[in-house]
């Protein structure tokens, strides 16, 4: 059933980047821009800190220029359009269309209700995915989302976009009341449409969100060791490492810098998840940015964070200065 696939130009343009850097012996560099255009939604998920901690600038957005200077910054070969809501944007599809001129690959992340909507503004390509979240089946799913028949709608833009030849990936989050009979459930369900991947973490403790609904680093470790037993039956998207990781099966330190977000207030400092300030630019991020200070064991805002933004660049690390790392990570993909 397992079926993940890369693009071999995607699997091509990480591995020349990846060396790039290697061979340049920079230390700290960017896989992944995380772009936010909006911060506006048409939901109010019970588990997200955008909108409570945007709350005042959710009437603003980025200009199409602004986007694309930002992902020339960031000179990541990957950028993850999220938010907010994308597809609320006016211009959504001359940001994508912009950042794959640019020879990038673009993941859209969106909660699905407006892709069947969308899909015409877009075309198949190698460079373009669409990641659908997905918190469990139908009535667990509607309840995190605030709304009824969003589950519903999801899958069918799922089969949508599969039909009309997008690569679709869908993105779980695991909380503290997950039941994991019902995400395995879920996953296998998804394998059979089929996605082309599927990516899970668990939450990130946001302060603005009720606190109950969040697992300590134990207790992400407990609840990922049948998630972990899923591997030869579901296609996760995640590398191979970061989910051992998730089980407890190795150890991973966070890389804050490895997924910077640029959204409309600035370039947010210290990563996608913590809020110390924003700066005007990707290089006074890079600087003025003291990141020896974040991640577990140095702040106690990271204590309980393994979320793969911080997380999965580490992984690909791990990956790159271990040839045992690297057979276990190809016999993982296929």
């Amino acid at each position: 059933m397992k079926t993940t696939t890369y693009p071999i130009q995607l699997s091509a343009a990480f591995a020349w980047y990846l060396a790039k850097n290697q061979i340049r012996g920079t230390k700290r560099y960017p896989i992944t821009l995380m772009l936010e255009p909006l911060f506006r939604c048409n939901l109010r998920c019970n588990g997200c800190g955008r909108i409570r901690e945007f709350s005042d600038v959710l009437d603003e957005t980025l200009s199409v220029k602004d986007c694309l200077s930002s992902a020339e910054q960031a000179g990541a070969p990957m950028v993850s359009i999220t938010g907010g809501e994308p597809l609320l944007h006016p211009k959504i599809e001359d940001i994508v269309n912009g950042i794959i001129g640019q020879g990038r690959f673009v993941n859209l992340c969106t909660n699905g209700i407006l892709l069947e909507k969308s899909i015409g503004k877009f075309h198949p390509s190698s460079h373009l995915s669409f990641v659908i979240h997905l918190d469990g089946m139908a009535e667990t799913h509607d309840k995190f989302a605030g709304r009824n028949g969003v589950f519903d709608s999801a899958v069918t833009a799922i089969k949508s976009a599969r039909k009309a030849g997008f690569r679709v990936f869908t993105n779980t989050t695991i909380y503290k009341n997950t039941n994991i009979n019902e995400i395995e459930q879920l996953f296998i369900m998804l394998a059979h449409i089929p996605v082309n991947g599927i990516i899970t973490a668990p939450a990130f403790n946001y302060s603005s969100v009720d606190n109950d609904v969040f697992l300590n680093r134990q207790e992400i470790i407990e609840i990922f060791q049948p998630i972990y037993r899923l591997r030869h039956k579901v296609p996760f998207y995640n590398t191979p490492l970061y989910i051992e990781f998730l089980a407890g099966k190795i150890g991973l330190k966070c890389s804050p810098w490895s997924m910077p977000t640029r959204n409309p207030k600035g370039w947010k400092s210290p990563c996608y998840l913590l809020t110390n300030g924003h700066f005007s630019s990707f290089r006074e991020l890079r600087e003025k940015t003291s990141w020896d200070i974040y991640g577990p064991g140095n702040n106690r805002e990271c204590s309980d964070c393994m979320v793969h933004c911080g997380f999965e660049a580490s992984a690909i690390n791990a990956i790159m200065a271990n040839p045992s790392n690297l057979v276990r990570t190809i016999k993982g993909l296929v």
